[in-house]
């Protein structure tokens, strides 16, 4: 088969606070009736493809799809690329779509609130040993957490306290703004009876901002403020081969190129930087090309020493708010970067051309390159 595969649909749920308005929902509570709206009306669905990260464990993906009512003759698939699970979904899904017909439903899904407790067995008499993340890398290339090592290529990259709150507040402002104006309201799915976002308020002023102490560092410049918080959440899109979608009138994000790239398991905010270059030179475009730029704001000095990286203007990032403003359920953030381009390029006619980057676990990143097709 030739030709690119195409995203028709896409929508989310709201993004939940851990502990509040989705705290009583597992991942596929969330995930099931994600699907079945976007499966609404449409044509048969061959496949679902899932990311997440936390649990429950065993196939996510497949006990969403038949919660949701899809039948059981469609299988499912769920994605753990940690951070970067929801788009890493949305990758596999063109892929397969570029050699087979048919249409899949990719995203992702995560229940901070509902994630299991995990503990590493007792050895030697001892207690079990409680963790809260998997490890990302061997103990001996090394493993810090993210927000201490988002804290140090925040400070290798010379990026100021200042910066990291200004761009936080910018970030609030934003989502509390598209609120305002109801720009979320077409993608979002209602769930458990909550029908917006929990995170998104007035008020988170750079002088607010400041007088929070550092989160991971003595002296260091990221906090509780500047950094994302911990969410529930789904989101998803629906993506049809280029055959499929010629036979239809169908607006939608044209796939023109991905990326999945790996680097330096000590630096894992850096993950994007190379996935952005290589989806971009694989499109055959540059930066100064693409009108929407959706980038993870897992921390807000992270997101500015990417743009440094990058020679990207920080202001163009997330126009209507990112994960600092709207929250980061770490395996349905991806996807929710797609729902977002989804929205700006498509339903309300943003531009032509846009670009999904995240950062994950590991040192690793993925790009997505769309164009809208109207």
């Amino acid at each position: 088969m030739t030709g690119h595969p195409v995203i028709v649909a896409a929508a989310r749920t709201p993004i939940g606070t851990a502990g509040r308005s989705l705290a009583a929902l597992t991942a596929t509570d969330l995930a099931a009736p994600l699907l079945a709206a976007l499966a609404d009306g449409g044509g048969p669905v061959d496949e679902v493809v899932l990311g997440n990260c936390m649990g429950p464990g065993g196939d996510v993906a497949r006990v969403a799809t038949l919660q949701a009512g899809l039948g059981h003759d469609v299988p499912a698939l769920t994605v753990d690329r940690q951070c970067a699970s929801g788009l890493a979904s949305i990758v596999s899904a063109t892929a397969a779509l570029r050699s087979e017909p048919g249409t899949i439903l990719a995203g992702g899904v995560e229940s901070a609130s509902t994630a299991p407790w995990r503990f590493w067995p007792p050895a030697a008499g001892e207690e079990p040993v409680r963790y809260e993340r998997a490890p990302f890398a061997p103990a001996e290339i090394g493993d810090p957490d993210m927000g201490v090592a988002n804290d140090l290529f925040a400070q290798r990259r010379g990026v100021t306290r200042q910066a990291q709150d200004e761009y936080a507040a910018r970030s609030h402002a934003r989502a509390h703004a598209a609120v305002q104006a109801g720009r979320f309201h077409d993608e979002l799915v209602e769930v458990g009876g909550v029908a917006v976002d929990d995170r998104p308020r007035a008020g988170l002023t750079v002088e607010r901002l400041g007088r929070l102490r550092p989160a991971f560092l003595e002296g260091g410049t990221v906090t509780a403020g500047n950094s994302c918080g911990v969410n529930d959440g789904a989101a998803a899109v629906v993506v049809t081969d280029a055959a499929t979608h010629s036979r239809t009138s169908l607006p939608g994000l044209r796939v023109l190129a991905t990326a999945t790239t790996a680097s330096d398991p000590r630096s894992p905010g850096y993950g994007l930087v190379p996935s952005t270059r290589q989806a971009l030179a694989r499109a055959g475009l540059s930066l100064d090309d693409i009108d929407v730029v959706e980038l993870n704001e897992a921390f807000a000095g992270q997101v500015l020493a990417c743009c440094a990286e990058l020679d990207l203007d920080p202001e163009r990032v997330c126009p209507e708010g990112g994960a600092l403003g709207l929250g980061h359920p770490w395996g349905a953030s991806g996807a929710v970067l797609v729902v977002r381009l989804f929205s700006q390029l498509v339903r309300r006619s943003g531009g032509r051309y846009g670009l999904a980057s995240i950062a994950a676990g590991g040192g690793q990143g993925v790009a997505i390159v769309v164009e809208a097709v109207r």
